[in-house]
């Protein structure tokens, strides 16, 4: 990593929020990525994605670590397989079932672990509010809670959680995205499969929508290819 700039840890889940965040990172810190598997379907191929941009963003710093806990809590349809994930019809309506209890916490506790250890003062994370699927852990009053805790459980006190995308609209974080050079190719977003997108979960159409507003064309694969007009 380059020692001139201050580090960062980056969450990366290797999905599209996730890695405009991570070109962010890379362009004004000295970043170190983190991804965290938790018995969730797409595993392998979110793996394979935070890797992949890793690489293209040349981003040295790597660590993956694993949570049993979110799999053995189940409630989720991402982590349980007798739950189907659900066709997107009502994006941001109700709490869907994709949604994982509590999920970033669990990331963030490990973030913040390993920023101490690094001597990084930043975390960021591809939360996002505007047209997301309303998950709760994604809205800007659990971050600024989340960052007293850290103020007040850590030696230092001085790592900050940064959000810089949870304010902006999915076509916006394209087009920033697009200015970044950010690997959309290498990404996955969706939410059941691995081979191809399935182009119908909320994680999918809410993609796609956003490149469709943004006039870009998304780059990955999808079984539902008239989906790609929404």
């Amino acid at each position: 990593m380059n020692e001139e700039k201050q580090r960062a840890v980056v969450l990366l889940s290797g999905g599209m929020d996730s890695c405009v965040c991570a070109a962010l990172a890379r362009r004004d810190y000295a970043a170190a990525a983190l991804h965290v598997s938790y018995g969730q379907r797409t595993e392998q191929r979110e793996r394979q994605s935070f890797f992949a941009i890793c690489q293209r963003l040349n981003i040295s710093g790597k660590l993956l670590v694993r949570n049993e806990a979110l799999r053995a809590i189940g409630g989720s349809a991402l982590t349980d397989q007798d739950i189907a994930v659900p066709t997107s019809h009502a994006i941001g309506n109700d709490i869907p079932v994709t949604y994982v209890p509590f999920r970033n916490a669990h990331f963030l506790a490990v973030a913040v672990s390993w920023a101490e250890v690094l001597g990084a003062e930043k975390i960021f994370i591809g939360a996002v509010e505007q047209d997301s699927s309303g998950y709760p852990d994604c809205r800007p009053a659990y971050y600024e809670a989340f960052n007293r805790v850290i103020k007040a459980g850590t030696k230092e006190g001085n790592i900050e959680i940064a959000t810089p995308l949870i304010h902006m609209r999915k076509a916006e974080i394209v087009r920033l995205g697009l200015e970044l050079h950010a690997p959309f190719d290498l990404t996955w977003s969706c939410y059941q499969r691995e081979d191809q997108a399935c182009g119908v979960c909320d994680s999918c159409v809410l993609r796609l929508r956003a490149f469709a507003a943004a006039g870009a064309r998304d780059p990955i694969p999808y079984a539902e290819k008239e989906i790609v007009e929404l």
